[in-house]
Protein backbone atom coordinates (compact mmCIF):
# COMPACT_ATOMS: atom_id res chain seq x y z
CA UNK A 1 0.00 0.00 0.00
CA UNK A 2 1.39 3.39 -1.03
CA UNK A 3 1.66 6.11 1.59
CA UNK A 4 2.22 9.80 0.91
CA UNK A 5 3.68 12.50 3.10
CA UNK A 6 4.31 16.19 2.46
CA UNK A 7 7.15 17.60 4.54
CA UNK A 8 8.14 21.27 4.75
CA UNK A 9 11.78 22.12 5.45
CA UNK A 10 11.76 25.32 7.54
CA UNK A 11 15.06 27.03 6.71
CA UNK A 12 14.76 30.01 9.05
CA UNK A 13 16.90 32.90 10.30
CA UNK A 14 16.59 32.60 14.08
CA UNK A 15 18.16 34.78 16.78
CA UNK A 16 19.91 33.51 19.85
CA UNK A 17 17.99 34.46 22.98
CA UNK A 18 14.99 35.95 21.18
CA UNK A 19 12.74 33.14 22.33
CA UNK A 20 9.56 35.15 21.83
CA UNK A 21 10.54 36.17 18.30
CA UNK A 22 11.66 32.65 17.44
CA UNK A 23 8.38 31.23 18.73
CA UNK A 24 6.40 33.64 16.55
CA UNK A 25 8.43 32.49 13.52
CA UNK A 26 7.67 28.86 14.38
CA UNK A 27 3.94 29.53 14.65
CA UNK A 28 3.80 31.48 11.37
CA UNK A 29 5.85 28.84 9.55
CA UNK A 30 3.76 25.95 10.88
CA UNK A 31 0.47 27.64 9.93
CA UNK A 32 1.82 28.47 6.46
CA UNK A 33 3.07 24.91 5.98
CA UNK A 34 -0.31 23.51 7.02
CA UNK A 35 -2.65 25.95 5.28
CA UNK A 36 -0.71 27.04 2.19
CA UNK A 37 1.28 23.89 1.41
CA UNK A 38 -1.09 21.29 2.91
CA UNK A 39 1.89 19.79 4.71
CA UNK A 40 1.73 16.86 7.09
CA UNK A 41 5.05 17.71 8.79
CA UNK A 42 7.31 20.72 9.30
CA UNK A 43 10.95 20.34 10.40
CA UNK A 44 12.72 23.19 12.19
CA UNK A 45 16.52 23.55 12.69
CA UNK A 46 18.55 22.50 15.74
CA UNK A 47 17.73 24.39 18.98
CA UNK A 48 15.34 26.42 16.89
CA UNK A 49 13.41 27.91 19.81
CA UNK A 50 16.50 29.35 21.50
CA UNK A 51 18.67 29.98 18.45
CA UNK A 52 22.12 28.44 18.05
CA UNK A 53 24.55 28.58 19.80
CA UNK A 54 23.02 29.88 23.05
CA UNK A 55 26.34 29.36 24.87
CA UNK A 56 26.27 30.39 28.54
CA UNK A 57 22.65 31.49 28.34
CA UNK A 58 22.06 27.76 28.84
CA UNK A 59 23.51 28.10 32.35
CA UNK A 60 20.75 30.50 33.37
CA UNK A 61 17.66 28.79 34.86
CA UNK A 62 15.43 31.63 33.64
CA UNK A 63 16.56 30.97 30.06
CA UNK A 64 15.68 27.28 30.27
CA UNK A 65 12.30 28.18 31.81
CA UNK A 66 11.56 30.64 29.01
CA UNK A 67 12.43 27.99 26.43
CA UNK A 68 10.16 25.46 28.13
CA UNK A 69 7.31 27.96 28.23
CA UNK A 70 7.74 28.67 24.52
CA UNK A 71 7.65 24.96 23.75
CA UNK A 72 4.44 24.52 25.74
CA UNK A 73 2.87 27.48 23.91
CA UNK A 74 3.84 25.98 20.55
CA UNK A 75 2.35 22.63 21.58
CA UNK A 76 -0.89 24.34 22.58
CA UNK A 77 -1.28 26.60 19.55
CA UNK A 78 -0.39 24.39 16.57
CA UNK A 79 -2.95 21.83 15.47
CA UNK A 80 -3.21 19.29 12.66
CA UNK A 81 0.45 19.30 11.58
CA UNK A 82 3.41 17.42 12.98
CA UNK A 83 6.19 19.80 14.12
CA UNK A 84 9.76 18.70 14.79
CA UNK A 85 11.14 21.51 16.93
CA UNK A 86 14.62 21.96 18.45
CA UNK A 87 15.00 22.98 22.10
CA UNK A 88 17.02 22.36 25.27
CA UNK A 89 15.45 19.59 27.33
CA UNK A 90 16.05 18.89 31.01
CA UNK A 91 15.24 15.86 33.13
CA UNK A 92 15.93 17.89 36.32
CA UNK A 93 19.45 16.45 36.52
CA UNK A 94 20.87 16.90 33.02
CA UNK A 95 20.41 19.21 30.07
CA UNK A 96 20.10 17.80 26.55
CA UNK A 97 20.24 19.23 23.04
CA UNK A 98 16.90 17.82 21.91
CA UNK A 99 14.15 17.87 19.35
CA UNK A 100 10.51 17.01 20.03
CA UNK A 101 7.85 15.80 17.63
CA UNK A 102 4.58 17.47 18.56
CA UNK A 103 1.08 17.09 17.16
CA UNK A 104 -2.20 18.72 18.15
CA UNK A 105 -1.43 19.40 21.78
CA UNK A 106 0.74 16.36 22.44
CA UNK A 107 4.44 15.48 22.49
CA UNK A 108 4.70 12.32 20.40
CA UNK A 109 8.37 11.78 21.25
CA UNK A 110 11.62 13.50 22.21
CA UNK A 111 15.12 12.74 20.92
CA UNK A 112 18.36 13.86 22.61
CA UNK A 113 21.47 14.45 20.49
CA UNK A 114 23.95 11.61 21.02
CA UNK A 115 27.15 13.05 19.55
CA UNK A 116 28.12 16.43 21.01
CA UNK A 117 30.70 18.41 19.02
CA UNK A 118 33.46 19.87 21.15
CA UNK A 119 35.99 21.14 18.63
CA UNK A 120 36.51 24.17 16.41
CA UNK A 121 33.72 26.68 17.22
CA UNK A 122 31.65 24.07 19.09
CA UNK A 123 31.60 23.68 22.87
CA UNK A 124 28.52 21.56 23.51
CA UNK A 125 30.07 19.35 26.20
CA UNK A 126 30.18 22.45 28.39
CA UNK A 127 26.38 22.49 28.48
CA UNK A 128 24.79 19.22 27.44
CA UNK A 129 24.79 15.56 28.33
CA UNK A 130 24.78 13.19 25.35
CA UNK A 131 21.61 11.26 24.63
CA UNK A 132 21.76 7.49 24.96
CA UNK A 133 18.89 6.22 22.82
CA UNK A 134 17.65 6.34 19.26
CA UNK A 135 14.17 7.57 18.49
CA UNK A 136 11.97 6.14 15.71
CA UNK A 137 8.34 7.25 15.49
CA UNK A 138 5.52 6.65 13.06
CA UNK A 139 4.38 9.67 11.05
CA UNK A 140 1.53 8.91 8.72
CA UNK A 141 2.45 5.26 8.83
CA UNK A 142 6.10 5.94 7.92
CA UNK A 143 8.75 4.92 10.46
CA UNK A 144 10.84 8.04 10.94
CA UNK A 145 14.19 8.27 12.72
CA UNK A 146 15.65 11.45 14.16
CA UNK A 147 19.28 12.58 14.40
CA UNK A 148 20.64 16.05 15.20
CA UNK A 149 23.54 17.64 13.27
CA UNK A 150 26.76 16.03 14.59
CA UNK A 151 24.94 12.69 14.83
CA UNK A 152 25.13 12.56 11.03
CA UNK A 153 28.90 12.93 11.02
CA UNK A 154 29.37 9.78 13.11
CA UNK A 155 28.49 6.22 12.15
CA UNK A 156 26.36 5.16 15.11
CA UNK A 157 23.16 7.22 15.37
CA UNK A 158 21.87 6.74 11.81
CA UNK A 159 22.78 3.06 11.91
CA UNK A 160 20.91 2.59 15.19
CA UNK A 161 17.82 4.32 13.80
CA UNK A 162 17.93 2.05 10.75
CA UNK A 163 18.23 -1.02 13.00
CA UNK A 164 15.04 0.10 14.80
CA UNK A 165 13.14 0.11 11.52
CA UNK A 166 13.45 3.72 10.33
CA UNK A 167 12.44 4.19 6.70
CA UNK A 168 13.60 7.80 6.57
CA UNK A 169 15.75 10.16 8.66
CA UNK A 170 14.77 13.70 9.70
CA UNK A 171 17.76 15.80 10.79
CA UNK A 172 17.58 19.31 12.33
CA UNK A 173 20.91 21.16 12.07
CA UNK A 174 22.78 24.30 13.04
CA UNK A 175 25.82 23.92 10.80
CA UNK A 176 27.91 27.09 10.26
CA UNK A 177 29.30 28.14 6.90
CA UNK A 178 32.85 27.37 5.84
CA UNK A 179 34.35 27.63 2.37
CA UNK A 180 33.95 23.93 1.47
CA UNK A 181 31.28 22.98 4.03
CA UNK A 182 28.50 22.26 1.52
CA UNK A 183 30.63 19.74 -0.32
CA UNK A 184 31.59 18.10 2.99
CA UNK A 185 27.95 17.87 4.06
CA UNK A 186 26.88 16.29 0.79
CA UNK A 187 29.68 13.74 1.04
CA UNK A 188 28.77 12.78 4.63
CA UNK A 189 25.04 12.64 3.95
CA UNK A 190 25.56 10.53 0.83
CA UNK A 191 27.67 8.03 2.79
CA UNK A 192 25.06 7.73 5.56
CA UNK A 193 22.17 7.42 3.11
CA UNK A 194 23.84 4.76 0.94
CA UNK A 195 25.25 2.80 3.87
CA UNK A 196 21.86 2.52 5.58
CA UNK A 197 19.72 2.68 2.41
CA UNK A 198 17.75 5.49 4.03
CA UNK A 199 16.86 8.90 2.58
CA UNK A 200 17.75 11.89 4.75
CA UNK A 201 15.91 15.19 5.10
CA UNK A 202 18.49 17.71 6.28
CA UNK A 203 17.28 21.09 7.61
CA UNK A 204 19.77 23.84 8.46
CA UNK A 205 19.28 27.40 9.70
CA UNK A 206 20.48 30.62 8.05
CA UNK A 207 21.73 33.90 9.48
CA UNK A 208 24.60 35.60 11.24
CA UNK A 209 25.30 35.01 14.92
CA UNK A 210 28.32 36.96 16.17
CA UNK A 211 31.27 35.52 14.23
CA UNK A 212 29.32 32.53 12.91
CA UNK A 213 27.21 32.66 9.78
CA UNK A 214 24.79 29.91 8.83
CA UNK A 215 24.24 29.28 5.14
CA UNK A 216 21.18 27.03 5.10
CA UNK A 217 21.71 24.56 2.28
CA UNK A 218 18.83 22.38 3.51
CA UNK A 219 18.35 19.37 1.26
CA UNK A 220 16.87 15.97 0.65
CA UNK A 221 19.24 13.09 -0.06
CA UNK A 222 17.74 9.91 -1.46
CA UNK A 223 18.82 6.38 -0.52
CA UNK A 224 21.32 6.41 -3.40
CA UNK A 225 23.10 9.43 -1.91
CA UNK A 226 21.83 11.92 -4.49
CA UNK A 227 20.49 15.42 -3.82
CA UNK A 228 16.92 15.54 -5.08
CA UNK A 229 15.66 18.72 -3.38
CA UNK A 230 17.65 21.78 -2.32
CA UNK A 231 16.56 24.93 -0.47
CA UNK A 232 19.45 27.14 -1.55
CA UNK A 233 21.91 29.24 0.47
CA UNK A 234 21.56 32.32 2.70
CA UNK A 235 17.80 32.66 2.29
CA UNK A 236 14.83 31.99 4.54
CA UNK A 237 12.45 29.59 2.87
CA UNK A 238 9.81 26.96 3.45
CA UNK A 239 10.55 24.12 1.05
CA UNK A 240 7.74 21.57 0.56
CA UNK A 241 8.84 18.04 -0.32
CA UNK A 242 6.57 15.18 -1.33
CA UNK A 243 7.41 11.64 -0.23
CA UNK A 244 5.86 8.52 -1.69
CA UNK A 245 6.39 5.35 0.29
CA UNK A 246 5.80 1.81 -0.89
CA UNK A 247 8.56 -0.36 0.49
CA UNK A 248 11.04 2.56 0.46
CA UNK A 249 10.48 6.33 0.37
CA UNK A 250 10.91 8.13 -2.96
CA UNK A 251 10.81 11.85 -3.74
CA UNK A 252 9.62 14.12 -6.49
CA UNK A 253 13.04 15.42 -7.53
CA UNK A 254 13.77 18.98 -8.58
CA UNK A 255 15.36 19.50 -11.98
CA UNK A 256 16.93 22.85 -11.04
CA UNK A 257 19.66 22.30 -8.46
CA UNK A 258 21.88 25.33 -9.06
CA UNK A 259 24.80 25.51 -6.63
CA UNK A 260 26.67 28.87 -6.52
CA UNK A 261 30.45 28.69 -6.78
CA UNK A 262 32.64 29.14 -3.71
CA UNK A 263 33.51 32.81 -4.33
CA UNK A 264 29.83 33.68 -4.68
CA UNK A 265 29.01 31.78 -1.49
CA UNK A 266 31.79 33.53 0.45
CA UNK A 267 30.57 36.94 -0.69
CA UNK A 268 26.98 36.11 0.26
CA UNK A 269 28.18 34.87 3.65
CA UNK A 270 29.99 38.14 4.37
CA UNK A 271 26.99 40.22 3.30
CA UNK A 272 24.58 38.21 5.47
CA UNK A 273 26.97 38.32 8.43
CA UNK A 274 27.20 42.12 8.29
CA UNK A 275 23.45 42.55 7.79
CA UNK A 276 22.49 40.34 10.73
CA UNK A 277 25.16 41.63 13.09
CA UNK A 278 24.04 45.22 12.52
CA UNK A 279 20.30 44.54 12.48
CA UNK A 280 20.12 42.05 15.35
CA UNK A 281 22.19 44.38 17.53
CA UNK A 282 20.03 47.36 16.52
CA UNK A 283 22.68 49.65 15.05
CA UNK A 284 21.26 52.25 12.66
CA UNK A 285 24.22 51.90 10.31
CA UNK A 286 27.98 51.58 9.85
CA UNK A 287 31.05 53.72 9.33
CA UNK A 288 33.90 52.73 7.02
CA UNK A 289 37.22 54.53 6.70
CA UNK A 290 38.01 54.49 2.98
CA UNK A 291 41.64 54.78 1.88
CA UNK A 292 41.59 54.07 -1.84
CA UNK A 293 42.95 50.57 -1.16
CA UNK A 294 41.29 47.28 -1.98
CA UNK A 295 40.47 46.17 1.59
CA UNK A 296 38.42 49.23 2.48
CA UNK A 297 36.85 49.19 -1.00
CA UNK A 298 35.63 45.61 -0.61
CA UNK A 299 34.45 46.28 2.95
CA UNK A 300 32.46 49.29 1.81
CA UNK A 301 30.87 47.35 -1.06
CA UNK A 302 29.86 44.52 1.28
CA UNK A 303 28.39 47.01 3.75
CA UNK A 304 26.28 48.71 1.06
CA UNK A 305 25.08 45.36 -0.29
CA UNK A 306 24.19 44.28 3.25
CA UNK A 307 22.46 47.43 4.52
CA UNK A 308 21.72 49.72 1.61
CA UNK A 309 23.47 52.97 0.75
CA UNK A 310 21.46 55.06 3.24
CA UNK A 311 22.85 53.17 6.26
CA UNK A 312 26.53 53.37 5.30
CA UNK A 313 28.83 56.36 5.89
CA UNK A 314 32.21 56.52 4.19
CA UNK A 315 34.97 58.71 5.57
CA UNK A 316 38.19 59.57 3.73
CA UNK A 317 40.97 60.71 6.08
CA UNK A 318 43.98 61.81 4.05
CA UNK A 319 47.43 62.68 5.38
CA UNK A 320 50.69 63.97 3.91
CA UNK A 321 51.38 60.46 2.61
CA UNK A 322 48.06 59.94 0.84
CA UNK A 323 48.60 59.77 -2.91
CA UNK A 324 46.42 61.73 -5.32
CA UNK A 325 45.33 58.50 -7.02
CA UNK A 326 44.18 57.12 -3.66
CA UNK A 327 41.85 60.10 -3.24
CA UNK A 328 40.61 59.68 -6.80
CA UNK A 329 39.96 55.95 -6.41
CA UNK A 330 38.26 56.38 -3.03
CA UNK A 331 36.01 59.09 -4.47
CA UNK A 332 35.15 56.97 -7.53
CA UNK A 333 34.28 53.99 -5.32
CA UNK A 334 31.96 56.09 -3.18
CA UNK A 335 30.24 57.59 -6.25
CA UNK A 336 29.81 54.11 -7.78
CA UNK A 337 28.09 52.90 -4.62
CA UNK A 338 25.91 55.99 -4.39
CA UNK A 339 26.78 57.08 -0.87
CA UNK A 340 27.82 60.47 0.47
CA UNK A 341 31.50 61.32 0.76
CA UNK A 342 32.98 62.86 3.90
CA UNK A 343 36.60 64.05 3.91
CA UNK A 344 38.34 64.75 7.22
CA UNK A 345 42.08 65.37 6.98
CA UNK A 346 44.23 64.06 9.81
CA UNK A 347 47.20 66.26 8.89
CA UNK A 348 46.75 68.96 11.53
CA UNK A 349 46.05 66.44 14.29
CA UNK A 350 49.03 64.34 13.23
CA UNK A 351 51.28 67.39 13.20
CA UNK A 352 50.12 68.31 16.70
CA UNK A 353 50.97 64.83 17.94
CA UNK A 354 54.47 65.06 16.46
CA UNK A 355 55.03 68.43 18.12
CA UNK A 356 53.66 67.17 21.43
CA UNK A 357 55.90 64.10 21.39
CA UNK A 358 59.02 65.79 19.99
CA UNK A 359 60.69 66.29 23.41
CA UNK A 360 60.07 62.65 24.31
CA UNK A 361 61.33 61.46 20.91
CA UNK A 362 64.49 63.59 20.99
CA UNK A 363 67.41 61.81 19.26
CA UNK A 364 65.12 58.98 18.14
CA UNK A 365 64.80 58.07 14.47
CA UNK A 366 61.47 58.12 12.69
CA UNK A 367 60.08 54.58 12.54
CA UNK A 368 56.83 52.64 12.75
CA UNK A 369 55.79 54.77 15.74
CA UNK A 370 54.99 57.72 13.50
CA UNK A 371 53.09 55.43 11.15
CA UNK A 372 50.95 54.08 13.96
CA UNK A 373 50.13 57.58 15.19
CA UNK A 374 48.45 58.25 11.83
CA UNK A 375 46.37 55.07 12.11
CA UNK A 376 45.32 56.05 15.63
CA UNK A 377 44.36 59.55 14.53
CA UNK A 378 41.98 57.97 12.01
CA UNK A 379 40.63 55.58 14.64
CA UNK A 380 39.87 58.47 17.00
CA UNK A 381 37.90 60.27 14.28
CA UNK A 382 35.90 57.18 13.36
CA UNK A 383 35.15 56.33 16.98
CA UNK A 384 34.04 59.91 17.66
CA UNK A 385 31.60 59.69 14.76
CA UNK A 386 30.50 56.30 16.02
CA UNK A 387 29.76 57.71 19.48
CA UNK A 388 27.89 60.69 18.10
CA UNK A 389 25.69 58.84 15.60
CA UNK A 390 25.65 55.32 17.12
CA UNK A 391 27.00 53.87 13.87
CA UNK A 392 29.25 50.82 14.23
CA UNK A 393 32.76 51.11 12.81
CA UNK A 394 33.71 48.32 10.41
CA UNK A 395 37.42 47.56 10.43
CA UNK A 396 38.95 46.81 7.05
CA UNK A 397 42.01 44.62 7.75
CA UNK A 398 42.29 41.16 6.21
CA UNK A 399 43.40 37.79 7.60
CA UNK A 400 46.90 37.97 6.12
CA UNK A 401 47.65 41.28 7.86
CA UNK A 402 46.12 40.17 11.14
CA UNK A 403 48.12 36.94 11.11
CA UNK A 404 51.49 38.68 11.00
CA UNK A 405 50.52 41.83 12.91
CA UNK A 406 50.66 44.15 9.89
CA UNK A 407 48.02 46.31 11.55
CA UNK A 408 47.85 48.90 14.31
CA UNK A 409 46.32 48.09 17.65
CA UNK A 410 43.88 50.88 18.59
CA UNK A 411 44.40 52.19 15.05
CA UNK A 412 43.05 50.44 11.95
CA UNK A 413 42.05 47.53 14.25
CA UNK A 414 39.63 49.77 16.15
CA UNK A 415 35.99 49.00 15.47
CA UNK A 416 33.11 46.66 16.20
CA UNK A 417 33.15 44.19 13.30
CA UNK A 418 36.11 43.03 11.20
CA UNK A 419 34.44 42.07 7.94
CA UNK A 420 37.57 40.61 6.29
CA UNK A 421 39.08 39.10 9.44
CA UNK A 422 38.98 35.60 7.97
CA UNK A 423 39.65 36.58 4.34
CA UNK A 424 43.25 36.19 3.08
CA UNK A 425 44.56 39.01 0.91
CA UNK A 426 44.62 36.87 -2.24
CA UNK A 427 40.95 36.07 -1.66
CA UNK A 428 40.20 39.77 -1.19
CA UNK A 429 41.20 40.32 -4.81
CA UNK A 430 39.00 37.46 -6.02
CA UNK A 431 36.03 38.82 -4.10
CA UNK A 432 36.61 42.31 -5.49
CA UNK A 433 36.56 40.96 -9.05
CA UNK A 434 33.38 39.01 -8.28
CA UNK A 435 31.69 42.09 -6.76
CA UNK A 436 32.40 44.07 -9.92
CA UNK A 437 30.63 41.36 -11.94
CA UNK A 438 27.43 42.27 -10.07
CA UNK A 439 27.85 45.97 -10.87
CA UNK A 440 30.86 48.21 -11.33
CA UNK A 441 31.85 49.37 -7.86
CA UNK A 442 35.57 49.00 -7.16
CA UNK A 443 37.86 50.98 -9.51
CA UNK A 444 40.06 48.75 -11.66
CA UNK A 445 43.17 50.67 -10.57
CA UNK A 446 42.40 49.78 -6.94
CA UNK A 447 42.51 46.09 -7.89
CA UNK A 448 45.74 46.16 -9.95
CA UNK A 449 47.69 48.73 -7.92
CA UNK A 450 50.38 47.38 -5.53
CA UNK A 451 48.94 47.49 -1.98
CA UNK A 452 50.22 50.17 0.38
CA UNK A 453 49.35 51.44 3.85
CA UNK A 454 50.46 54.97 2.83
CA UNK A 455 51.89 55.73 6.26
CA UNK A 456 55.37 56.60 4.96
CA UNK A 457 56.82 57.97 1.71
CA UNK A 458 56.63 55.52 -1.25
CA UNK A 459 55.53 52.75 1.10
CA UNK A 460 54.43 49.36 -0.22
CA UNK A 461 53.29 46.27 1.69
CA UNK A 462 56.05 44.22 0.08
CA UNK A 463 58.64 46.43 1.79
CA UNK A 464 57.69 44.54 4.98
CA UNK A 465 56.00 41.36 3.77
CA UNK A 466 56.64 38.79 1.06
CA UNK A 467 54.24 38.85 -1.93
CA UNK A 468 50.77 37.97 -0.67
CA UNK A 469 50.60 34.87 -2.86
CA UNK A 470 53.63 33.53 -0.99
CA UNK A 471 52.53 34.79 2.44
CA UNK A 472 49.03 33.34 2.13
CA UNK A 473 50.36 29.92 1.17
CA UNK A 474 52.71 29.86 4.17
CA UNK A 475 49.85 31.00 6.43
CA UNK A 476 47.61 28.26 5.03
CA UNK A 477 50.24 25.61 5.72
CA UNK A 478 50.93 26.81 9.26
CA UNK A 479 47.50 27.98 10.43
CA UNK A 480 45.11 25.72 8.55
CA UNK A 481 47.15 22.53 8.34
CA UNK A 482 49.37 22.88 11.45
CA UNK A 483 52.54 22.17 9.48
CA UNK A 484 55.92 22.96 11.03
CA UNK A 485 58.92 24.80 9.60
CA UNK A 486 60.44 21.71 7.98
CA UNK A 487 57.18 20.66 6.34
CA UNK A 488 56.55 24.12 4.94
CA UNK A 489 60.13 24.64 3.75
CA UNK A 490 60.00 21.25 1.99
CA UNK A 491 57.33 22.72 -0.30
CA UNK A 492 59.86 25.13 -1.79
CA UNK A 493 59.63 28.13 0.55
CA UNK A 494 62.79 29.75 1.91
CA UNK A 495 63.39 28.39 5.39
CA UNK A 496 64.43 31.77 6.81
CA UNK A 497 61.24 33.33 5.46
CA UNK A 498 59.07 30.59 6.97
CA UNK A 499 60.75 31.07 10.37
CA UNK A 500 60.23 34.85 10.10
CA UNK A 501 56.53 34.52 9.27
CA UNK A 502 55.87 32.02 12.07
CA UNK A 503 57.68 34.27 14.52
CA UNK A 504 55.49 37.21 13.42
CA UNK A 505 52.38 35.11 13.97
CA UNK A 506 53.49 34.16 17.49
CA UNK A 507 54.51 37.68 18.50
CA UNK A 508 51.16 39.17 17.46
CA UNK A 509 48.85 36.83 19.33
CA UNK A 510 48.21 39.64 21.84
CA UNK A 511 46.89 41.87 19.06
CA UNK A 512 44.48 39.26 17.78
CA UNK A 513 43.09 38.67 21.27
CA UNK A 514 41.96 42.30 21.22
CA UNK A 515 40.67 42.36 17.65
CA UNK A 516 37.03 42.83 16.75
CA UNK A 517 35.10 39.70 15.88
CA UNK A 518 34.57 38.92 12.22
CA UNK A 519 32.73 36.39 10.05
CA UNK A 520 34.09 32.83 10.28
CA UNK A 521 34.66 31.32 6.81
CA UNK A 522 37.74 29.12 7.29
CA UNK A 523 37.91 25.88 9.22
CA UNK A 524 40.74 27.46 11.22
CA UNK A 525 39.88 31.07 11.91
CA UNK A 526 41.02 33.72 14.37
CA UNK A 527 38.41 33.80 17.11
CA UNK A 528 36.53 30.92 18.72
CA UNK A 529 38.51 28.42 16.68
CA UNK A 530 41.95 29.58 17.90
CA UNK A 531 42.85 29.34 21.58
CA UNK A 532 46.60 29.81 21.62
CA UNK A 533 48.25 31.29 24.72
CA UNK A 534 49.74 34.75 24.40
CA UNK A 535 52.56 33.87 26.77
CA UNK A 536 54.04 31.00 24.81
CA UNK A 537 57.59 29.68 24.67
CA UNK A 538 56.96 27.03 22.01
CA UNK A 539 58.45 27.91 18.63
CA UNK A 540 57.47 24.89 16.49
Amino acid sequence: MQKKLRVVLAQLNLQVGDIKGNLEKHIRAAITARDKYSADVIIFPELSLTGYPPEDLLLRPSFISASNEALQQLIAEIQDIYCLVGHPHTDNQHLFNACSLIYSGKVIGCYAKQRLPNYSVFDECRYFEPGKQSCVLSIGGISTGFVICEDLWKLGPTQEAAAQGAQIIFSPNASPFEISKHEQRVSVLAKRAKHNQLPIIYVNQVGGQDELVFDGGSMVINANGEICQFAGFFNETLLPVDIDVTSTPTFHCSTTLSIPNKIERIYQALVLSVRDYINKNHFPGVLVGVSGGIDSALTLAIAVDALGKDRVRAVIMPSRHTAKISMQDASELIRNLGINMEIISIESVYENFLELLAPSFLNKKTDVTEENIQARCRATILMALSNKFNYLVLTTGNRSELAVGYCTLYGDMAGGLAVLKDVPKTLVYQLAVYRNQLSQAIPERTIIRPPTAELAPEQKDEDTLPPYAVLDKILECYLDHSQDVDEIAAQGFQRDLVIKIIDMIRKNEYKRKQAAIGPHINHKSFGKDRRYPITNGFKG
